[in-house]
């Protein structure tokens, strides 16, 4: 019999129902995907706060790939499988400690640990090596951990989690977009997931050099949301529910001194701007790490919730999509 991996030619919309599939990009999903996955929320919540045993995944092994640095999603991950009872095979920077290092092709490695684990997590520094690492894998599924500038699903699962907490819908919202529109995977899938509800607009704001590229923009802009570029703090609306940070990318650059010419013109949250343009109800979100992005001053405004419920709702959200892509939940 052929296994959902086999029978399929590409990566296939979740329609409702996760087991055993890839999870690559927000394509693949609808609004009731991610409601399905936010059912699911407290449970892992009391899992974790009430250091509940469980054994969701247990007999699970859970392979993560991780060619690219990282701490918060590859720390998540990896809590996130040993929370529901399964096992994690960890890798990071494979090139360096691992038969990459001895001109392993990186089919041969998804190959390899295809057939150690149960599912492999991949974080890669180049857009599109989730989608080939999912199509190379025959028999378990992929999650995309982050694609060199291209997408970043699973933080964006969190991200719409965190909205939806505070404000109990993920439509008729308004949100500012700002810092390296041009390499943020974070925020191409954030734009992605917006778009599967209705009436939501972003303001997008960044240096000239980092602004959405022009095909990226029509493509998003092609979807149902509003999107509309800014190009100052004082064009910030005083409406947005929230605004969400990113760091300038430093490792996308070519030089240290492009970096640093850009970076100059960055924006920088303080609480002068939270007092002048930001409202009392709405969120300051960051996907970390905080790069020149906001002022510490910040952290103890209670709209911040990036080292609050932010960072907690990735752990959640991560346990409950392994649990429904392993088919336990």
């Amino acid at each position: 019999m052929l296994s959902v991996k086999q029978a399929r030619q590409d990566i296939l919309p979740i329609h409702g129902s996760f087991a055993g599939k890839d999870v690559v990009s927000l394509d693949q999903f609808e609004a009731r995907d991610l409601q399905k996955i936010f059912a699911l929320v407290p449970e892992m919540r009391r899992i974790v706060e009430q250091s509940r045993p469980s054994d969701i995944l247990a007999g699970r092994i859970v392979s993560l790939l991780f060619f690219e640095p990282s701490s918060r999603t590859f720390g998540s991950f990896a809590t996130a499988v040993k929370r529901l009872g399964g096992q994690t095979l960890e890798v990071q920077n494979p090139e360096a400690v691992s038969s990459v290092n001895k001109g392993e092709t990186f089919e041969d490695t998804i190959r390899v640990f295809e057939a150690y684990s149960n599912a492999i997590v991949l974080r890669h520094p180049q857009p599109g090596a989730a989608r080939q690492a999912a199509r190379v894998a025959q028999f378990v599924p992929v999650i995309n951990a982050g694609d060199g500038n291209n997408e970043h699903p699973t933080q964006t699962i969190l991200d719409l989690y965190t909205l939806y907490e505070k404000f109990g819908r993920l439509d008729n919202l308004n949100g500012l977009l700002a810092g390296d529109l041009l390499n943020s995977r974070t925020l191409h899938s954030l734009i992605r997931g917006l778009s599967l509800f209705p009436n939501n607009t972003v303001y997008l704001l960044s240096p000239e050099k980092l602004r959405l590229s022009r095909e990226d923009y029509a493509v998003l802009q092609s979807r149902n949301i509003r999107m509309i570029e800014i190009f100052s703090e004082k064009d910030i609306p005083g409406d947005c529910h929230f605004w969400y940070w990113t760091r300038i990318q430093r490792e996308r650059f070519a030089s240290l001194e492009e970096y640093d010419q850009v970076v100059t013109k960055s924006f920088i949250v303080t609480p002068a701007m939270m007092e002048r343009y930001a409202n009392k109800d709405m969120i300051l979100m960051d996907p970390l790490p905080r790069v020149g992005t906001i002022d510490p001053a910040v952290d103890s405004d209670e709209r911040a919730v990036y080292l609050r419920s932010q960072i907690r709702n990735g752990l959640y959200a991560r346990m409950a999509l392994l649990a429904l892509i392993l088919g336990q939940a």
